[in-house]
């Protein structure tokens, strides 16, 4: 094992966290620095990052304190307009032809999206049987039930189902799950681990693991043109996704078994393709931590507290898909998906003339489809299992499709 060379814990200047947050951040580093000491004295980064997000009453996820909204750590586009979730419905009923009426939702947040797409079958009488909710987090699952307590159709699920057919979601699904951090070495790439620091003024550091070549060799494979990159670069590798990403696989075509109808799986997240994704510009990788709406690159600041994510590298998503058995069906930006499929005439519905609603609408509009807001950051990749795309969605994704980046 090998100390990097890195410079002093950053003093961030972010909000205090009240004396209880603060006690829970502090029992989950002891719990962290003894999982450390029983492993040998390091563990690797995504163990950290599972324990940080994931830890029981005490991770990030797990814990009790608001997420998302004015209140929390960050804003996702569902909680931004209704207008995201209206569009996403529509265009899962566009797949509803090929597939059971069913929508299964990873990682639903405080459930606005899933009320938004149940909202809108249910102004517009379509009939959705079922509405299926993967949720780790008891207290996020708590506020779904309430907000989702007029949908006789939703059912909360533990874990992934063995078999599933009809539409799955994943929105900021994939940005959450554990990341490996690779760092070129004079040596060759070395995956990189978490120690406890002798620095009191550090929780935790990074050190070099001495991995055999042949253990990590598949994680070098995620890295186009690995060899060319600078002395010193660091990046994200993405194993736990791709293996999520086979699990899924293995469950839309299980469901195309049981039922002898297809499926589809649309996940939209802020990333690139792998070719965009590990430019020799972006040395430091895309590791980035959220504290109440605060953006910062330290992933030790306060375990439990703030979200840790990584942009998704879609291009080894979209191939560990296709090698388990789904198609390619559409791989693009958020603003071209969404204009495509009909945001645009979602927003058409509010009236002009009612400028304290079309305002804020039109607002976030703007936000979901600007290339300086969300439209172009964020990718929308949609996979299907034995379903073709209707023939008008198909032209108008078609005009705008990326998949010849991936």
């Amino acid at each position: 094992m090998q100390k990097l060379n890195s410079t002093p814990h950053q003093k961030l200047a972010l909000p205090t966290p009240s004396a209880d947050a603060m006690q829970a951040s502090q029992q989950l580093q002891k719990l962290i620095r003894t999982e450390i000491a029983n492993h040998g004295g390091v563990i690797p980064f995504s163990h950290y990052m599972e324990m940080a997000l994931y830890t029981p009453r005490l991770g990030y996820y797990s814990g009790g304190s608001a997420k998302l909204g004015a209140d929390g750590d960050f804003t996702t586009a569902p909680e931004m307009s209704s207008l995201f979730g209206a569009t996403l419905a529509q265009v899962a009923q566009q797949l509803f032809t090929q597939t059971p009426a069913a929508i299964l939702e990873f990682g639903a947040g405080t459930g606005k999206l899933a009320f938004d797409i149940l909202s809108e079958y249910q102004d517009s009488n379509f009939p959705l049987n079922r509405y299926f909710i993967v949720e780790l987090s008891g207290e996020l699952r708590a506020r779904q039930e309430q907000r989702l307590k007029d949908f006789p159709q939703v059912v909360w699920l533990s874990e992934m189902p063995a078999a599933f057919s009809g539409v799955v979601i994943g929105n900021e699904v994939l940005d959450a799950i554990p990341i490996e951090l690779m760092m070129r070495t004079e040596h060759g790439w070395s995956r990189l681990g978490v120690a406890a620091s002798d620095d009191p003024a550090e929780s935790f550091k990074l050190i070099s693991l001495h991995d055999q070549a042949e253990d990590i060799a598949h994680l070098i494979a995620q890295i186009p043109e690995s060899e060319s990159l600078p002395i010193g670069y660091i990046s994200e590798v993405h194993p736990v996704e791709i293996g999520f990403m086979r699990s899924v696989a293995a469950m839309l075509l299980a469901g195309k078994a049981q039922s002898g109808l297809g499926g589809a799986a649309l996940w939209l997240d802020y990333g690139f393709p792998a070719q965009e994704y590990y430019l020799p510009q972006r040395d430091k990788g895309t590791l980035m931590c959220h504290y109440r709406h605060h953006a910062h690159p330290d992933p030790f600041y306060l375990p439990g507290l703030q979200d840790i994510t990584a942009h998704v590298d879609f291009t080894a998503i979209a191939i560990a898909g296709v090698e388990a058995g789904l198609d390619l069906l559409s791989y693009t930006s958020q603003a071209s998906f969404l204009l495509s499929c009909g945001l645009t005439d979602v927003l058409k519905r509010i009236p002009v003339e009612d400028p304290q609603r079309y305002l804020p609408a039109s607002n976030a509009v703007q936000k979901l489809t600007s290339p300086a807001e969300m439209g172009e950051l964020f990718k929308v990749l949609l996979l299907g299992c034995d379903i073709e795309l209707p023939i008008s969605l198909a032209h108008n994704l078609a005009r705008f499709d990326r998949s010849h980046k991936l």
